[in-house]
């Protein structure tokens, strides 16, 4: 599985933020603590709030907070929130990391285990990472039923939006 750095940072800086909600909390301060860009997290924190994780406050004592509660915003919808695939195959358009054009024999295993690890992050709550409970065995995972087939996904990319 691949999720890149946008993916993790944006799921540190939502913890961050969750943890500090005594009043806004800036960018500066996140980047401090979790040792992110604070250009990065301007464009990180520009998704979450286009997605309404996140809402600014002007001013003096200004900065950012959750716009939700925190066990209302799940670790995939901070991921779909920065537009972060997560991958579990190598395929890209069909060629690149396939057989030459063909998918793998493999291919399906690895989109099916992606698509269970995309069911795990959208069961897991953002207080429950904070209270560091997000441990498999108490987590209760949605239906598979309720997330798109697997055969209407582009190549490679695990869906992480959970058909209502």
């Amino acid at each position: 599985m691949r999720l890149t750095s946008k993916g993790r940072y944006a799921v540190s800086a939502m913890v961050d933020l969750n943890k500090q909600q005594k009043g806004p909390v800036t960018l500066a301060a996140i980047s401090e603590r979790q040792f992110i860009s604070l250009s990065y997290l301007e464009q990180l924190f520009r998704c979450l709030r286009e997605n309404g994780l996140v809402r600014s406050v002007r001013g003096p004592g200004g900065g950012y907070l959750l716009a939700r509660e925190a066990r209302d915003i799940s670790v995939a919808a901070i991921i779909r929130a920065v537009n972060e695939p997560v991958r579990t195959t190598m395929c890209e358009n069909g060629v690149r990391g396939c057989h030459k054009g063909n998918r793998c024999d493999t291919h399906q295993l690895w989109e099916s285990l992606g698509l269970h690890i995309y069911r795990f992050l959208d069961a897991v709550n953002l207080e429950q990472v904070c209270a560091k409970d997000a441990e498999l065995d108490h987590i209760e995972l949605g239906d598979i039923e309720n997330y798109m087939p697997s055969n209407q996904l582009p190549e490679g990319t695990v869906n992480i939006e959970a058909v209502s």
